[in-house]
């Protein structure tokens, strides 16, 4: 990536800490302390009074393609069958159809794919790693200062390891997020854990609720707010306390299946549910790690996360679906019913996300019209390994400074005006990364 001269010093974000013994919690956007309020905010960085966040929530292996489609704009714009967990928030998305990533075309199937789904790198057969670092972790690097944390690396399946038979690690298909050429950042599959760094959970108490802890710190501060921010913080303590309860629950069982990963020598990703420790319903699982996503952007905890619902060649299972093969297998007939309503339960959980960050109130708007979504998948056709498009949904304003309720469509441009990685740089941009160039595209995505 070419960098523009960007200034040297950057400045946490300042926020309010809730404190207790081996906890600290952070609180969103409050209206009535100053620390919070806009008139600080607007003082600390002129060009956005409010943070702005980018997120990104990965399916492999395809769509069923037959009902993934919208047509017209704002409120009135039609979905497809698959699209339709977005109807509430389809004023807030676009549907950007056509894009496509250069060096994931003509290099074999699956991990070629991939592991450059966010970089546009070209990447390395054998035994040595060698790809480009991702537009989440480009961000972390130059945003990431500003926050108590650069970013979130989340996923909901175990990285698998050894080789595919194109000659292509499976480390690609395991990680969408990558620090540099040949590292893929670790990813945290396991929810106790991932909740315990958004709030700085420590030591020996993590089995003790950290709201508890920190109780007599918030009943203060809620004597010294408005009424406003006062409902608003009782909502936020109700919503941290319903995640802590589904964490609570699966903390022993992660704690169990870590002695009996120990005594059996087999790797987690050889390990099935719950034996490897992770939550036995991915629903849960994928609901969760959202939930942490959403109070780690409402808190300015991190302005970067990415979420792996599902690795490339994956083996989840839906029998709440009705769908008796795995995912992999399940993507071969991309057209059927049963590819369908894959298709359409990882879009609900995007739309989930985007409810949650819809529903918390920041200056004059909401969360999510502070942040960018997105939603992608490294194959147009599970069938075909067709990846020369990708689906993909943005949601979400950015601040004001994307357009929103469109259906985009570059399908029929020539392959330079239609890069994946013009996106990624109209987006690096937009959120003050001063930048002429990410990966393969040295210009913008024209009418983004």
């Amino acid at each position: 990536m070419r960098r523009k001269p960007h200034p040297a010093s950057v400045r946490l974000s300042r926020r309010i800490l809730l404190q207790g013994a081996g906890t600290a919690v952070a609180l969103p956007w409050l209206e009535s302390l100053p620390v919070w309020g806009t008139a600080a905010r607007a003082a600390e960085t002129a060009a956005s009074p409010v943070p702005l966040r980018f997120g990104v929530q990965f399916m492999a292996c395809g769509v069923n393609a037959e009902h993934w489609w919208a047509k017209g704009e704002g409120a009135s714009m039609e979905l497809g069958k698959s699209l339709t967990p977005m109807q509430p928030h389809k004023h807030k998305m676009n549907l950007v159809n056509g894009l496509f990533n250069r060096s994931a075309v003509g290099v074999g199937i699956h991990p070629g794919q991939t592991g450059n789904i966010l970089s546009g790198a070209a990447l390395q057969k054998g035994a040595e790693l060698r790809g480009g670092i991702s537009v989440d972790q480009e961000l972390a690097n130059q945003i990431g200062g500003q926050t108590a944390q650069a970013s979130l690396v989340l996923g909901c399946e175990q990285p698998t390891t050894g080789y595919h038979e194109t000659n292509f690690s499976m480390a690609y298909s395991s990680h969408i997020s990558w620090q540099n050429a040949t590292s893929p950042v670790p990813m945290e599959v396991y929810p106790a854990l991932a909740f315990d760094s958004l709030f700085d959970n420590r030591g020996n108490r993590r089995n003790q609720s950290v709201l508890d802890r920190v109780r007599e710190h918030a009943a203060s501060l809620s004597r010294q707010v408005s009424s406003g921010d006062k409902a608003k913080l009782d909502e936020y303590m109700t919503s941290v306390r319903e995640v802590e309860k589904q964490i609570q629950r699966m903390r022993k069982r992660q704690e169990t299946a870590a002695d009996r990963l120990q005594t059996s020598g087999k790797p987690a990703h050889q390990m099935s549910r719950p034996d490897n420790g992770l939550p036995e319903d991915i629903r849960d699982h994928m609901r969760l790690m959202c939930d942490i996503i959403a109070l780690a952007f409402q808190t300015d905890k991190t302005r970067v996360a990415t979420l792996l619902m599902c690795r490339d060649i994956s083996g989840l299972f839906y029998p709440f679906l009705d769908v008796r093969s795995a995912h992999h297998s399940a993507s071969h007939r991309d057209t059927s019913d049963d590819y369908e309503r894959v298709t359409r339960y990882y879009v609900s959980q995007f739309a989930y996300l985007c409810q949650r960050l819809d529903a918390m109130r920041e200056g004059d708007g909401t969360v999510l019209d502070n942040t960018c979504l997105m939603f992608i998948n490294n194959m147009w056709s599970g069938s075909k390994h067709d990846s020369t498009k990708v689906p993909l949904i943005l949601a979400g304003g950015l601040g004001g400074s994307l357009q929103t309720g469109r259906v985009l469509d570059y399908t029929d441009r020539d392959d330079e005006d239609r890069k994946l990685c013009s996106l990624y740089l109209s987006i690096l941009q937009r959120m003050g990364v001063q930048a002429d160039g990410f990966g393969d595209a040295e210009q913008p995505l024209a009418q983004l």
